[in-house]
């Protein structure tokens, strides 16, 4: 697939699926699930090269807020 908008790596980066997909099938006129592959493809490449880049998820974001609060937490 031709290269992508860097509208893309941000959606993806911030966890924005649909809209990532979408501007994929803007840009390039394919399919659905051609735009499918390549979000695949590129999320896969991001996570590889730039793992530290992505925004933590609700459910990542979940998680370390009670692992801070129960590892925080004291007992008086």
């Amino acid at each position: 697939m031709d290269r992508l908008p860097a509208s893309v790596d941000h959606d993806i980066l911030a966890h924005r699926s649909i809209a990532a997909i979408a501007t994929i099938r803007e840009t390039s006129g394919c399919t659905v699930h051609q735009a499918l592959d390549a979000y695949v493809q590129r999320y896969e490449e991001l996570r590889r090269d730039r793992p530290g880049d992505f925004r933590p998820d609700s459910e990542e974001h979940d998680r370390s807020q009670s692992t801070r609060v129960a590892g925080g937490a004291q007992n008086p």
